[in-house]
């Protein structure tokens, strides 16, 4: 290997050991609590150590966004596999999806709620950001119905599922009902 190669694989390293600081700070506390000063500390590198990595907060929240995105549609893939029933499928996408923002608070507040610094629905938008949508739309087209856009049926169903998520996290949906509400949603959405 050689000596680039290596502060490569460091950088890279050191890289990931941020993010995920970053994410395990904001799971446990809260974004505010993620502080440049405190990751340095956290990691045992200086703050311009950092900043050769990121400019900011801005861009420590977008990278753990872009992870988040990655994630987020491994699991709505994995929860729609291997289902032969479109209902069933789009049901546990819902899920799938509801439990990937109650489980990751932190990470749904950096892809959704935050200001990442990143495009939505452009042409600059991110791929993992872009995959998160696909993995979404490419199990609702089939039940959209005839001569609706699938993306545009897909953002709504998104819209949906982003209420669901943000209502029930502030306590303003009582929690008992949630899997009518997910059954509800796909029953009155899905053409079937």
């Amino acid at each position: 290997m050689s000596v680039q190669e290596r502060k490569e694989r460091e950088r890279a390293e050191r890289e990931r050991l941020i993010v995920a600081t970053a994410r395990e700070l904001a799971e446990h506390q809260g974004w505010d609590a993620v502080t440049t000063r405190r990751l340095a500390e956290r990691i045992e590198y200086s703050q311009p150590v950092l900043y050769s990595h990121f400019r900011g907060k801005r861009e420590i929240i977008g990278a753990v966004a872009l992870q988040g995105a990655t994630e987020m549609a491994h699991a709505l893939r994995t929860a729609a596999s291997g289902i032969d029933s479109s209902r069933a499928r789009v049901t546990a996408l819902a899920r799938a999806y509801l439990h990937f923002a109650e489980h990751n608070p932190a990470v749904y507040d950096a892809m959704f709620r935050l200001d990442a610094g990143l495009a939505f629905a452009e042409e600059d938008t991110p791929q993992p950001l872009k995959d998160g949508f696909t993995a979404l739309m490419e199990n609702l087209g089939e039940v959209a119905g005839d001569g609706v856009d699938p993306a545009l049926f897909t953002e709504v169903f998104w819209a949906a599922l982003h209420g669901l998520a943000t209502l029930t996290r502030a306590g303003r949906l009582p929690p008992g009902d949630a899997e009518r509400r997910v059954d509800l949603l796909v029953a009155r959405l899905t053409v079937i």
